[in-house]
């Protein structure tokens, strides 16, 4: 009997995914999904919002070569708190073709960031999503950012559009490169050229050390279609939005799988079929090798990236 329970109605993710009709370039990085557990050998946090289903490294590393990516960046999962073993023992075990985002708290010492850094970890994660995590202290987790920003690591920050201006001159103070996940989490029944969604593009025009991952449409689609029963056109709602960071911001957006796709409540996507979303979003060859070689590359390999590159 596991120690832990799921939490109720909780969605596994979709076995058997289809093999992508669209071919990744060479290369490829799958810059956004988890390890869960597994929960005997590396627990769930007490404080956790969430019990998950097992997803382990094994698993994710099956789903990659699947998929036809090359590597990954594996972000902590709230569910795990800032209790980074599971993470860092996927990087530790995949060969190189890993990177790691944490979750840290204020008392972590140098010498434990120092030994994420030398596991694969580049970057913490903030999450401001009140439904996921209690809320941190904004002086502490600008501690952080200032010394993780000496070992050349970034801050991703998770938020929710509506949360945006209130977030504004906390995100804009931070030191690092900060890299923002899904789009800020934009309400997509709303206009593509409304106020909420200019004014997350005006975020990333004002300031250039802004990414954005162009990553979970699966979240964010109001009327879809979903992606499954070999839909090639799904979350056509999320389209224009994710197409319009692509194409204005090609050197600075990222993809991910999401896998295992935490906290979805109405359906589980085939991972094949939301690899097949990226050229609705990435119309060109140059700009998918952007958003799934270059850019990856450049934030989480740089000693592999040549000048020529």
């Amino acid at each position: 009997m596991s120690e832990f329970t799921k939490t109720p109605g909780w969605l596994d993710w979709y076995a058997g995914p289809s093999k992508p009709r669209f071919q990744v370039p060479a290369g490829a990085v799958d810059a956004h999904c988890h390890v869960f557990g597994p929960g005997a050998e590396f627990p769930y946090a007490p404080e956790r919002k969430y019990t998950p289903c097992d997803a382990s490294k094994h698993q994710l590393y099956a789903l990659r070569d699947h998929l036809g990516f090359a590597r990954n960046v594996v972000v902590q999962a709230t569910c795990h708190g800032a209790d980074n073993r599971a993470m860092v023992d996927a990087l530790v075990h995949s060969g190189g073709k890993a990177r790691g985002v944490a979750t840290v708290k204020r008392s972590v010492s140098d010498e434990e960031l120092q030994a994420m850094h030398d596991a694969g970890v580049r970057g913490v994660r903030f999450n401001f999503v009140k439904r996921l995590v209690d809320f941190t202290p904004k002086d502490e987790l600008m501690e952080i950012a200032a010394r993780i920003h000496q070992l050349g690591w970034h801050v991703v920050i998770y938020f929710e559009a509506v949360d945006l201006p209130e977030l504004w001159d906390f995100f804009t103070a931070l030191p690092t490169t900060v890299v923002v996940d899904h789009m800020g989490r934009p309400d997509v029944s709303k206009p593509v050229d409304g106020p909420e969604f200019e004014l997350f593009l005006k975020f990333m025009r004002q300031h250039p050390n802004v990414w954005s991952k162009v990553s979970c449409p699966e979240r964010l689609s109001v009327t879809g279609p979903k992606a499954l029963n070999g839909e090639q056109n799904a979350y056509t709602d999320v389209i224009p939005f994710a197409r319009r960071v692509v194409e204005e911001f090609p050197d600075r957006v990222l993809w991910g799988t999401d896998w295992p796709h935490p906290n979805l409540k109405d359906h589980m996507p085939d991972d094949g079929l939301l690899v097949d979303f990226i050229p609705h979003i990435a119309t060109t060859p140059e700009l998918q090798k952007k958003l799934l070689v270059d850019n990856p590359m450049r934030l989480y390999w740089p000693e592999e990236v040549t000048v020529e590159d």
